[in-house]
């Protein structure tokens, strides 16, 4: 796809963006009718033609004419048509003015919708447009897209690290206020999402009736919008335009006129005037009225804002973004400040126009994942990641035997001489098979596992930086942030729920090989065999007396080394030989065991063995960075 059109369909009012794929780097407001937001309504004439927004409202020869529908799309099955016929309103304008050319562009449209409806709903409306004949079509959450849009907007200084964190998207539309909770780069469902009926729509409804009960012509205006629906939502969306412009700059136009005035032509002339000002503002925010239940604006969007935070069950919002024209009006961001004191509440400069620019982003941003994806994926098939792994094992097998050979002698070899000097192992030939089962299990437990997370974190720093210089050319290709893909950084911590954990890169059924050999250096120098070892320094070391060394000389040596090793020696001669005898022979055999292992894993290293370490850990780094890959991909649907 080469060209990406985001189409915000609003209940009030609509907009469409375009970017392309190549050069341009912000998405492009596509006017209909000379207009960059128009009304969203359509009428069908008497001679078949169709309109759509400011005109379709007060046409004249008009046989169907339809207002304010998608607030219905839920609830009147009916309304599927109305968006049908709109929809093929707004593609036969694109099409018209040159903006789409059917059949010839590759182009596809994502089209926003409120962040509450389920899954079936947005097959449905997805439906409509295609069975209208649009290019492929992606429906996506509105507030999704209003974030997507604050990431890319310059103006507001966010990055991709601000998906990492908890974002609360308040999208205050002209009938409904949606709320979007995410975090780590996902939605989160929340029971208040798209379910809040309050909307800027009835601020501008207040400001009409107001203006018509102070109208002199009030009884002439109030007949033509009994009998023409079109003529009122058009004078509503007037005063729409009204209070925003009032909104924008609170303190000039409270020092200023802010008026508008309406011809109404209908049976006649008739003529509204809209006014603003500081009374109307506190009327519109804090007066009751019926259409709330009796509660004014300000109290049902608190108490909205009061329900959502109560229903966050992670991390509070570290930003709190607003989208829609509302959004302009600094009490609104204040309250929203209040209730959650704790986050940096932005909006856009262009908020009407935040969603469908975010929905634009999100056709360019997909085009481009899917293709980085797809780089990635043939990194993983390649024989890279397994290359990069096998010049560096040997490396992992010194810094894991370093951090083990220590705290076997003190867990698991100690303990067994302690056993054998209280009386627990009856012969010296005896400590071979207890010492074996020992350090077998001291291997296999999870406090050894934990000692071998930090050597192993410490290799693959490096292992990670050579992958990284793979990754990163594909993240410069496709505009992805470097950082999302940056081993080096997931080791050291998880910002986004994913960790690469060390004590995990050697799988048990590799590990053995190397528990294995450890067992069978540490026994062969500890015990000789059969408890040898424990007695190079002669006999004296364990047991002392003239009769022992007159023993010595009377049979030899190696008779009397055999009898003591099968000898179950009585308890108090054991405890001839001090404690601290064993923990410097221990000391002392250190080195020793460390040479004697790297020697082993020169000339006995098993290839298959190797081989199968080097495919398991390459394997979970694989696994490691589809991952980062799904991460980076920002959840569209």
């Amino acid at each position: 796809m080469n060209h990406f059109y985001g189409f915000d369909l609003g209940d009030a009012e609509s907009a469409i963006a375009r970017l392309d794929k190549e050069g341009q780097q912000v998405p492009e407001i596509i006017p209909v009718r000379d207009s960059k937001s128009w009304i969203t309504a359509y009428a069908r004439l008497a001679g078949g033609e169709l309109l759509i927004g400011e005109g379709a409202c007060y046409a004249a020869d008009a046989v169907t004419r339809k207002l304010r529908f998608k607030s219905r799309f839920l609830t009147d099955p009916e309304t599927d048509k109305d968006i049908r016929s709109f929809a093929a309103g707004v593609l036969g304008e694109l099409v018209g003015s040159g903006e789409y050319v059917p059949q010839t562009e590759d182009s596809c449209f994502y089209v926003g919708c409120p962040a509450g409806w389920n899954r079936n709903d947005r097959e449905r409306y997805r439906e409509i447009f295609e069975r209208v004949g649009y290019p492929p079509v992606k429906i996506i959450s509105e507030s999704r897209a209003a974030l997507i849009s604050a990431v890319h907007s310059r103006h507001l200084q966010l990055s991709y690290d601000i998906l990492n964190q908890p974002v609360l998207v308040v999208d205050i539309g002209s009938s409904t206020t949606d709320f979007a909770y995410i975090t780590g780069g996902k939605e989160v469902e929340l029971q208040t999402a798209g379910e809040v009926m309050l909307g800027g729509g009835i601020m501008d409804e207040i400001l009409l009736e107001e203006s018509v009960l102070a109208s002199r012509q009030r009884d002439r205006i109030e007949r033509v919008f009994a009998e023409s629906e079109a003529w009122r939502s058009y004078c509503e969306f007037a005063a729409r335009r009204l209070k925003e412009q009032y909104f924008s700059d609170q303190a000039y136009w409270d020092e200023n006129d802010c008026t508008k005035s309406i011809s109404i032509l209908y049976h006649g002339r008739a003529r509204l005037t809209l006014r603003m000002d500081r009374q109307m503002a506190d009327r519109l925010l804090k007066g009751a009225t019926d259409r709330l239940g009796g509660k004014s604006f300000q109290q049902v969007f608190t108490e909205s804002l009061r329900n959502v935070r109560s229903h966050i069950n992670g991390d509070m919002p570290e930003l709190l973004f607003m989208t829609g024209g509302v959004s302009r009006i600094p009490q609104i961001q204040e309250w929203c400040r209040e209730i959650f004191p704790e986050a940096v509440v932005v909006t856009g400069t262009e908020p009407e126009f935040s969603v469908c620019r975010g929905l634009a982003y999100s056709g360019r941003t997909d085009e481009e994942l899917h293709e980085f994806k797809e780089e990635i994926a043939e990194l993983r098939a390649s024989s890279v990641v397994e290359d990069i792994v096998l010049d560096h094992i040997n490396d992992l097998y010194r810094k894991a035997v370093d951090s083990l050979v220590e705290p076997i002698l003190t867990h698991a070899v100690l303990p067994v001489f302690d056993r054998w000097r209280r009386g627990e192992i009856r012969r010296l030939a005896d400590i071979d098979v207890e010492m074996q089962k020992e350090i077998d299990n001291w291997l296999r437990s999870e406090e050894a596992g934990e000692l071998l997370v930090k050597p192993v974190t410490a290799w693959l720093k490096p292992v990670s930086e050579e992958i990284e210089k793979h990754t990163l050319p594909i993240c410069v290709r496709h505009h992805v942030p470097y950082k999302a893909m940056s081993l080096t950084s997931y080791i050291a911590y998880s910002e986004i729920n994913i960790e690469l954990e060390a004590k995990n890169v050697f799988a048990m059924e590799e590990i053995m090989w190397l528990i294995n050999t450890i067992i069978s250096v540490l026994v062969g120098l500890l015990c000789g065999g059969s408890g040898v070892a424990l007695i190079t320094s002669g006999l004296p070391g364990i047991v002392s007396g003239a009769a022992i060394s007159l023993l010595v000389l009377l049979l030899g040596k190696k008779p009397i080394e055999n009898a003591v090793l099968n000898a179950d020696i009585p308890r108090p001669l054991r405890k001839i030989v001090p404690k601290r005898y064993f923990e410097s022979r221990m000391k002392s055999l250190t080195d020793d065991v460390k040479e004697n292992f790297f020697e082993t894993l020169e000339t006995e290293k098993s290839e298959e063995i190797t081989d199968r370490m080097v495919s398991d850990i390459s394997e979970q780094i694989d696994t490691f960075l589809t991952k980062m890959a799904e991460v980076v991909e920002i959840p569209l649907g």
